[in-house]
């Protein structure tokens, strides 16, 4: 645990015995920030300049929108926290090569796009303005969040021929308690977490645990599923992806990488090989 993360640690299990409702909402609002932004890599800027820009607004957060090519045949990407679209890069001028148009957004409080924090449901309400704009997608392509963004989109609307699914979250119901984990904060701060994210956050939602939950109503995604996951990913246990194999069956093939962890697997080129070939499966169909 870095010195910064400690100190938070420390004051917060030491206010919960104090002031626990102030520790609780202390957590709550660490826990809906990104807390920094994700710089783009000098890798990526030449496909990021290449990008044609626009912007949508959600919640009243200014959202920037990146797409190469005309807009036919588009492919959703839909990065993880922290993260951002760049991240994307490698994978631009392959899925162009096919002949499809890569379509990507900086979430709200990521990358260059507005606001402070975000939600599973504002990824979908993304996913939902982006599809008015382009049509049904040839494919979605997401990691971390984003996959949860992505399952929670498809089963409520989005449409899309494919899904390639990156160190995804899969159990909604994980993240409070990982997050608590990685700040070394108390059962006491993790159960106000739990009850503010619940009833705060998704004030309204019925059961947002399982709403959000990848795995569930599978019949609702009913289209063929890459999932690529490292087995040594510390924030992301592979159960996720064992997860999903288990609850979408014959449908999703399953790629167990080594060394890869989190966040490198995105960009790794054996993963972005794999999920071109992928894809390029079910472009061939439609051609």
């Amino acid at each position: 645990m870095d010195p910064a993360s400690a100190l938070v640690s420390t004051t917060l299990n030491t206010t919960s015995h104090l002031a626990p409702r102030l520790a609780g909402r202390a957590a709550f609002e660490l826990f809906q920030r990104p807390l920094r932004r994700s710089a783009l890599r000098p890798t990526e800027r030449d496909t990021h300049r290449e990008a044609v820009r626009s912007a949508l607004a959600v919640n009243g957060k200014r959202v920037a929108v990146y797409r190469w090519g005309d807009g036919t045949r588009p492919v959703l990407l839909m990065h993880g926290w922290r993260s951002r679209a760049s991240r994307f890069a490698p994978y631009v001028p392959r899925l162009r090569a096919l002949g499809l148009s890569p379509v990507a957004f900086d979430a709200p409080g990521h990358g260059e796009s507005g606001g402070r924090t975000t939600t599973v449901l504002e990824y979908r309400a993304i996913a939902e303005r982006l599809q008015r704009e382009y049509g049904g997608f040839e494919a979605v392509i997401a990691h971390s969040l984003g996959v949860a963004g992505a399952f929670l989109a498809l089963r409520e609307g989005v449409r899309a021929e494919r899904l390639v699914a990156i160190a995804g979250v899969s159990e909604f119901a994980y993240l409070p308690g990982a997050f608590c984990a990685g700040l070394g904060l108390n059962r006491r701060i993790e159960a106000d977490l739990r009850h503010r994210i619940e009833h705060e956050l998704f004030a309204g939602t019925a059961d947002p645990w399982r709403r959000f939950d990848a795995a569930h109503r599978p019949e609702q995604v009913p289209l063929p599923i890459l999932v690529v996951h490292d087995e040594g990913d510390r924030v992301v246990r592979l159960d996720h992806a064992h997860r999903l194999e288990a609850a979408y069956g014959d449908r999703l093939q399953l790629l167990v990488t080594r060394g890869l962890g989190h966040r490198r697997i995105v960009t790794e080129p054996t993963v972005v090989d794999n999920a071109i070939g992928f894809l390029s499966v079910g472009s061939a169909r439609a051609a």
